[in-house]
């Protein structure tokens, strides 16, 4: 019964990575750009869903609302102000640019509010509930619930919406799109607004689950999320699901068996692992690329 516990808390947890994962998934399936300020995203998602609860006495699902959508106007001007220029620049410059802008976030909300902590405060209901034994809260099912919603809402939009079509065609062949009167910028921004409200919405979810936030609460939690992606393949909107679901079972497991300080290493050997042994992750397909 212990085990079924952990593994509802372990697929709650993946669920976040998850969210986070697939905008650094939907990103580089489009620009094969790999944007590691998406973790600073979901903190700032996180604060604005604090201040939105604590500021305006909002309840959860709006302050969700509210992250979601400034999160994905915060997206869009990170592309058009720092990506868009380097759309044809070395992979390399691009890559330093989002370090640099990641770094620029953090240390920006640091001077605008301070580095102290943030404790978000109880809007989840707290109950919990005996299946076969085992005591699973509210929380955590209310959590995986609103993730897996978030997500089967962006498989609809992906596969059925006019949108989620371009975005298909700008990721299979860019000139093709634009030589058939697609909208290319426009296209990237959407990607870009997209993956950046999940990731807000990942950092409200954040907050409410585990109560304590500060501005560098994005850098682990991106990177984990950076190593769902690379598990499930990069590029691949299942992948990144499947991905962050099976690391944070993996975390959740690593620590019930008494290794917690183990559980952030756990995530890098599965990376390392995955280079290895299978680098194109669980959903990827090996392809020959001319250098």
């Amino acid at each position: 019964m212990e085990w079924l516990q952990q593994l509802v808390n372990g697929i709650s947890l993946g669920s976040i990575y998850a969210l986070i994962a697939l905008g650094y998934t939907m990103v580089y399936g489009i620009i094969k750009l790999i944007n590691f300020a998406h973790g600073d995203v979901f903190m700032v998602g996180a604060f604005i869903g604090f201040y939105a609860i604590t500021g305006w006495g909002l309840g959860f699902f709006p302050a969700l609302i509210i992250s979601m959508a400034a999160c994905a106007l915060f997206g869009v001007l990170i592309e058009r102000i720092a990506y868009k220029r380097l759309r044809n620049a070395t992979r390399i410059a691009a890559l330093i640019t989002a370090i640099g802008v990641s770094l620029l976030i953090e240390y920006g909300v640091i001077y605008i509010r301070g580095a102290q902590l943030e404790t978000y405060p109880s809007v989840l209901p707290t109950k919990t509930f005996d299946v076969f034994g085992a005591q699973i809260s509210s929380k955590s099912l209310l959590i995986l619930g609103v993730s897996i919603g978030l997500m089967l809402i962006l498989q609809f939009i992906v596969h059925k919406t006019k949108t989620g079509k371009a975005m298909r065609a700008v990721s299979h062949d860019m000139d093709a799109a634009r030589l058939m009167g697609i909208n290319v910028d426009r296209t990237i921004s959407a990607t870009f607004a997209i993956g950046s409200a999940l990731a807000g919405a990942a950092g409200v979810i954040f907050g409410a689950y585990y109560t304590k936030i500060e501005p560098l609460m994005g850098v682990i939690p991106g990177l984990k999320a950076f190593v769902a992606a690379v598990l499930g393949g990069i590029g691949i909107i299942p992948g990144a699901m499947v991905g962050g679901l099976l690391l944070g079972v993996v975390e959740t497991v690593v620590s019930a068996m008494g290794y917690s300080l183990w559980r952030d290493a756990a995530a890098f050997i599965i990376l390392i692992l995955i280079l290895i042994f299978k680098p194109a992750g669980i959903f990827g397909k090996n392809t020959k690329e001319k250098v």
